[in-house]
């Protein structure tokens, strides 16, 4: 069958598409681009260097190759997002709306369009043929809580090479093949931000925003100022700047009267939270056991839900630091049921 692979520049979208073309697939890579970052930065992907990397593998399978200007949509759907979820006091999951919108929206509508039955990513993840999605193999390489948004029906047309391997098999695949990527870094950070600074791309996206303010105490006691309240997330304890003689993280931050109120380790526990904008592949059974992720890194958290959008997630254990913005996805065993994105917590 005619499969799009879309090709990062990275190891792991390489190795699928050099995998489809073994399994006779006639395969057409395709890079996005989303964005013109600063040359010359590495640990970053969609780059000027990245589309030279995709073209390469490209070239070296002998396979037909696109760079589809993808940055207009990009722009509107990830990089305004960004910047209106930090002035919200929320923060934001860029990868996610990426997913979401570009990947499995635009760039599948752009696959059908080349004649393309499948579009085929490097993500570390497994479908089946319905279009249910579980956890990947190698769970420390897991990336479902990033894919929660996509339909049924888009996953139904997506496949996972990857989702079977280790990080380390793929590299072996690709230095197998010859492929220029094969011991080639991970992206890190957002892909858009080349500094890491997302405080200084909020400040270039909202020029005219006022947002210096109070570093305040539950009780409302101003310990210090802040030149941003969108420099702060929930659960940060660094860069606060005041010192009481315990240490001190962000509880919440209000973005109306640009106050960042702070307090000690114990009040960021949360027996639950709220979130909506869910997108269910399946609604749980009632009794069956689902967990909860709220962060990549994060563990699973058993939980029972409340109602389907929006949701009610109550913890069974309390969870550290629930930070309103970013994604909440459910699990029952290693399928996803579904996720959302986190409104506060309850």
């Amino acid at each position: 069958m005619r499969v799009v692979a879309a090709m990062s520049g990275g190891v792991d979208s390489s190795v699928v598409a050099g995998l489809l073309l073994e399994q006779g697939h006639e395969v057409i890579g395709v890079h996005m681009k989303l964005h013109d970052v600063v040359e010359g930065e590495s640990g970053h992907c969609c780059g000027l260097d990245d589309a030279m990397d995709a073209r390469m593998v490209a070239d070296s399978l002998g396979i037909p190759f696109y760079v589809m200007d993808l940055r207009e949509a990009f722009r509107r759907a990830v990089m305004d997002d960004f910047t209106q979820n930090y002035l919200a006091g929320r923060t934001p999951n860029p990868c996610i709306r990426c997913n979401g919108v570009l990947k499995f929206n635009v760039l599948l509508s752009r696959a059908k369009a080349l004649g393309a039955s499948h579009l085929a990513t490097g993500h570390y993840a497994i479908l089946d043929q319905s279009g249910s999605l579980f956890r990947a193999v190698d769970h420390a390489k897991d990336q479902t809580y990033f894919l929660f948004p996509a339909r049924r029906e888009a996953f139904q047309k997506t496949l996972f090479p990857l989702g079977g391997m280790t990080k380390a098999e793929v590299r072996s695949h690709a230095e197998r093949m010859g492929l220029v990527t094969h011991s080639k870094p991970e992206s890190q950070e957002v892909c858009f931000i080349p500094d890491d600074d997302h405080t200084r791309f909020v400040k270039e996206h909202a020029r005219d925003t006022e947002a210096s303010g109070d570093i305040v105490d539950e009780s409302g006691k101003v310990l210090g100022q802040h030149d941003g309240y969108f420099r702060y997330t929930i659960g940060q304890r660094r860069g606060l700047g005041v010192a009481v003689g315990y240490p001190l993280y962000v509880l919440r931050i209000e973005p109306v009267t640009r106050r960042v109120i702070v307090g000690p380790a114990d009040r960021l526990q949360e027996q639950g939270l709220q979130a909506s904008g869910m997108n269910w592949f399946r609604y749980p059974e009632p009794g069956e056991p689902v967990y909860a992720r709220i962060r990549h890194n994060g563990g699973l958290i058993e939980a029972t839900i409340e109602g389907d959008d929006p949701v009610t997630v109550r913890f069974k254990a309390p969870a550290r630091a629930v930070a309103p913005g970013q994604a909440i996805v459910m699990y029952s065993g290693d399928e996803v049921l579904g996720g959302g994105w986190i409104d506060k917590a309850v």
